[in-house]
Order: C-alpha cells, then sequence, then structure tokens
C-alpha cells in the first residue's frame, strides 16, 4: 500500500510545503511571505487564514487534493516538554499552541494547518520530532541555580532523522546505538543519543557561537553589561541571538561569504571561523562524557555541514572519539514525512498529547 504525506513546515518568512509518496518526494516548495504580507499581523496565530490559503493553493497548482493524501504532518511548535517521535494532532495541543505557547514561534502553526487541512479529507494530522524534545536524564537537568532548571530544545527534527538514516544505511537499530549529532545551521545546537533518546543537549544559547548566536558568554560580564545602561532587554537579547556570532565579528551570517574572506587573505576571518569549529568540538567533547565515551558514531549536519573546510576542522579534533560521518543539509521536510510514513505503517506508534 502506498501512502501519500502533506509535509507543512511554517518558518518566519515562509511556508515550505513538501509531498511525499512513500519515501519519493513528488515536490517541495518554499513560499515566501513578503515583508508586506506579514505586517498587520501581530501575532503568529492571526496569520493562520493566510497560510492556509497559500498552501491549499499551491496544492491547487499542483493538481492535488486534500482526499487524495493519507496523512498531513506540520512541524512541532512550541508546546510544554513532550518525547520524541510523532504526535497526533489532537484538541488539547491545538489549544496549547494556540492560547498558551510556550513562546510565539511560526512552527506553532504547523500543527493547526497540518489538523485544518487533514480535516478537509477525514485523515489523521501529525508533528514529528518537536522542537521542544526534552528526554532529559533527571541529573541533566540541574544547572547549578534552582530557578533556572536546564530544558532541552535542538533540531531534534533533523538530528534523530540522520541518526535514523545512519543507523538503518548501517544493518543496524537505532534504538541499539549511541551519537551525538551537531547540527550547524543559523543557530547552532548539539544533542546525544543514547539508546534512542535524546538524553542530553546543548541549546543554541548554551554551547558554541553560530552565524548569527552568539552561544554561550560569561555569565559575570553579560550580567554587567545587561545593568550598565547601555542597552535595553530587546537589544540584549538580539544580541545573544541575532545579532551574535559571525555577524557581531565579520558582518555576515553566510558561512560562504566568510569563506571567500579567507580565500582572500583575511585572517580574522579564518580565525572567527575556525574558533567556531573549535567550539563545536568542544561541544562534542563535553557530550562525550554524557555516555561516558561509548559512541558509535558523530554526526555533522545542517546547512552549514556543506562547508567542508569548517567540518574538516572539527573533525580533526574529535575523531578520535567515534567516526564522523557528515549529512548536510536542514533535511526537515525528509524527516517529517519519513517519520510519519513509519507511523503509517505500523513501525512506530503515534503518541497522543495531554498537558
Amino acid at each position: 500500500m502506498e501512502f501519500k504525506i502533506l509535509a507543512i513546515n511554517p518558518g518566519s518568512t515562509s511556508t515550505k510545503v513538501a509531498l511525499y509518496q512513500d519515501e519519493a518526494e513528488l515536490f517541495c516548495e518554499t513560499l515566501d511571505h513578503p515583508r508586506e504580507e506579514m505586517a498587520p499581523y501581530g501575532k503568529v496565530r492571526e496569520q493562520f487564514a493566510m497560510r492556509k490559503a497559500v498552501v491549499l493553493a499551491c496544492l491547487s497548482k499542483h493538481g492535488v487534493e486534500a482526499g487524495q493524501l493519507s496523512a498531513v504532518v506540520g512541524r512541532g511548535g512550541m508546546l510544554p516538554a513532550v518525547k520524541s517521535g510523532a504526535y497526533q494532532v489532537n484538541q488539547e495541543m491545538l489549544d496549547a499552541l494556540t492560547n498558551h505557547p510556550v513562546m510565539e514561534h511560526a512552527s506553532n502553526l504547523g500543527a493547526l494547518l497540518a489538523y485544518e487541512i487533514a480535516g478537509l479529507a477525514g485523515i489523521p494530522a501529525y508533528i514529528y520530532d518537536s522542537v521542544r524534545v526534552d528526554e532529559l536524564k533527571p541529573i541533566a537537568r540541574l544547572s547549578g541555580m534552582p530557578e533556572i532548571p536546564r530544558t532541552s530544545t535542538s533540531h531534534a527534527l533533523n538530528t534523530r532523522a540522520m541518526a535514523i538514516k545512519y543507523a538503518y544505511e548501517q544493518g543496524r537499530e537505532y534504538t541499539d546505538m549511541n551519537f551525538i549529532v551537531a547540527h550547524l545551521g543559523g543557530g547552532i545546537s548539539l544533542n546525544v543519543h543514547e539508546k534512542g533518546q535524546l538524553v542530553d543537549v546543548i541549546p543554541d544559547d548554551e554551547g558554541p557561537f553560530s552565524p548569527e548566536g552568539s552561544g554561550r558568554v560569561h555569565c559575570k560580564s553579560l550580567i554587567k553589561l545587561c545593568y550598565a545602561d547601555r542597552y535595553d532587554e530587546q537589544t540584549m537579547q538580539k544580541k545573544l541571538r541575532g545579532n551574535g556570532g559571525l555577524k557581531a565579528y565579520l558582518q555576515t551570517t553566510d558561512a560562504r561569504e566568510v569563506e571567500a574572506m579567507i580565500l582572500a587573505g583575511n585572517e580574522e576571518a579564518r580565525l572567527v571561523y575556525e574558533a567556531m569549529a573549535y567550539q563545536v568540538a568542544k561541544g562534542i567533547g563535553e557530550l562525550a562524557t554524557v555516555v561516558c565515551g561509548k559512541l558509535d558514531a558523530i554526526i555533522i549536519t545542517g546547512g552549514i555541514a556543506y562547508s567542508e573546510l569548517l567540518t574538516s576542522w572539527i573533525k580533526k579534533r574529535v575523531e578520535f572519539l567515534a567516526p564522523v560521518i557528515v549529512m548536510s543539509g536542514e533535511n526537515e521536510m525528509e524527516a517529517l514525512a519519513l517519520g510519519t510514513l513509519r507511523v503509517l505503517r505500523g513501525e512506530e506508534q503515534a503518541r497522543v498529547y495531554s498537558e
């Protein structure tokens, strides 16, 4: 039996839509939302009708009707902590994402759009590997400051998909293996997978700096800067995420531009770029202790993993721990669709969301 799965991934300025027939991608489109189109909307949930209309228009353009689909999957949004894998969208989830999400984020619309379009055909709607996947062990939750327990936020969707894919390619089960996966994108996060669970993470604000994020910084100096009457809260938030990292040092978030600077002999660009790789490697080393060094592989993924220069620097520092595998790209649409396919085939069971 063949399955057709529609995957929807809302981003801040676009909505990605992809149609899969089993493992085969039939089409994938990025539907851009110009600034003037987004301007009237104060809150993310107010964008729902507009995004639904453009997704349905995209389906119509490709001659796809809801009745031809087997399931619809949306990007998991800012829910309270959830387990990894699939959740069937229900009213409790919709209420959480609409009325009291953990934070405002475009991904909150993923479940809503999936549920609405699936409802047209009476088929199930799912989310898969929300950014709020949290399977931390109790020992990993202590930060040293009781008021601020550690929580799990990482690129779970792509990192789990790549670990599952690598295990399959090796003829083994993901649930029998240990991995560290580093996702290198606009933000950089790392996580450790122990026998099928995401047991610890380094979120994008606790580890390496990235193209636009400052990552982990010296706490005392940060506190002084916050109270120095030089910047307001919004400016400080942007220094941490948006105006940090490569952008702060080199005035660009594009790794390709940085590599062009390096080729042109810019030593500062080389130092900054290599420092980013250095910090990623340190993060991998830090997470290796979680599984006492018992690793089957280290996987480097994300958009910047296409940079052979960057990944070579990381590999050089960590390959003594385990084989280093580069699996470039964001891979989010494939991850959503293939995760849902496993549910439809009975290889995985979807969870029931309950607050």
